[in-house]
């Protein structure tokens, strides 16, 4: 219990932020933020904790390796969500750190006697599901749009509050958003694509204008909003990357896009393939088969191929032909398995002239899928 934890014993700790709030709408928990109040770096470290903070301090704990953070103030002193000086001493207060953070619903907190800290009244709205911001210092970090979209497709029967929708416009319309960086960009967007409603996250970006600032290429329509939404719903199209190649399916400079937001290759792969195998997948010759196959380097990357189809399937089908769509996969799995199956070093042996193999073993490929009557 870690009201008997000596390296706790004496200290004002409170958990913080999102686990408070989950725990409050009966959600399962997820990763603990701890806030010590009244203590100095230094008693932290005679208590065995170990200093792992960069512009302010934060310690884990000796056993748990949990995060610790000292109670703080932030000012603003430059732009961006990085142009912030923080303030740390021992007589922050509770409620002084809680001010500081980005909405109601995340600025509570809970002893380790289990009572909560409330000063901002971010249980009442959990219960009317409202995001309100803070204060006015929400205004000073652009993330917190970023958050709050997030959020939006994750908590899917809260709204924003007509102030806090506002101030965001705001903070687009006076540039606040242009010192984002792209790797929180995609950070968030990420975590929210993979959420349960990722288009309520993408309509609070564009309703703000924060999406024509931070991702200009990006292009979007009621049948991308619908496919990420859909996604979310299907198993097979689970995957980071087939989300991501659902969101920007419309967008001609996908290249250009996934540089901006530096996406990591796999989603930027299979977004730039997917628009050929929705176009492909419709043909069934065995050479259009070996073209797609050839195209998407299939056969050394069967699973992501798996992705492909799974996700142009939910384009082509929707949602709610699932039996068409599974039939298509699975049809399309089965010239896969055809093809790895032939025998591709025997082929080589037989073949007299080095410069001739790679036709032969593509001749012997075709040969095994017109060999196929289903």
């Amino acid at each position: 219990m870690a009201m008997m934890d000596p390296a706790l014993k004496g200290l004002q700790v409170y958990i913080v932020g999102g686990a408070v709030r989950d725990a409050c709408l009966g959600l399962p928990p997820g990763d603990r933020d701890w806030v010590v109040v009244g203590a100095t770096p230094e008693e932290m470290v005679s208590r065995g904790f170990i200093p792992v903070g960069g512009d302010f301090p934060v310690f884990l704990h000796p056993q748990t390796k949990e995060e610790y953070a000292l109670a703080r103030t932030e000012r603003k002193s430059g732009r961006g969500y990085k142009g912030f000086t923080f303030y740390t001493g021992a007589d922050v207060t509770l409620e002084e750190d809680l001010r500081r953070r980005d909405l109601t619903i995340n600025a509570m907190a809970q002893s380790m006697a289990g009572e909560l800290v409330d000063p901002l009244h971010g249980q009442a709205d959990l219960q009317a599901r409202f995001f309100r911001h803070v204060g006015p210092a929400f205004e000073e970090d652009p993330v917190r749009i970023l958050r709050l979209a997030r959020f939006a497709a994750r908590f899917t029967d809260f709204v924003v509050a007509p102030e806090t929708f506002a101030l965001c416009q705001r903070m687009v319309a006076t540039g606040e958003v242009d010192a984002l960086v792209p790797e929180r960009v995609w950070q968030e967007l990420s975590r929210g694509l993979v959420s349960e409603k990722p288009s309520r996250m993408l309509a609070l970006l564009i309703e703000t204008g924060a999406s024509a600032r931070i991702m200009p290429e990006w292009h979007h329509s009621p049948t991308i909003m619908a496919l990420v939404d859909a996604a979310a719903d299907d198993v097979m199209s689970a995957a980071l990357s087939a989300r991501y190649a659902l969101f920007c399916l419309d967008t001609e400079s996908r290249a250009e896009l996934a540089k901006r937001l530096r996406v990591p290759t796999e989603c930027g792969d299979v977004a730039r393939l997917l628009p050929a195998v929705v176009a492909g997948m419709v043909k069934r010759t065995p050479e259009d088969v070996m073209s797609l196959l050839e195209s998407c380097d299939a056969l050394r990357k069967p699973e992501r191929f798996e992705v492909l189809l799974n996700t142009a399937a939910l384009v082509i089908h929707g949602a709610v032909d699932n039996a068409v769509k599974d039939d298509n996969v699975v049809w399309w799995l089965g010239r896969l398995e055809t093809v790895l199956a032939v025998d591709a070093g025997a082929v080589a042996q037989a073949v007299s002239e080095p410069a001739h193999i790679k036709q032969a073993v593509r001749a012997a490929r075709l040969a095994v899928l017109s060999g196929r009557s289903d």
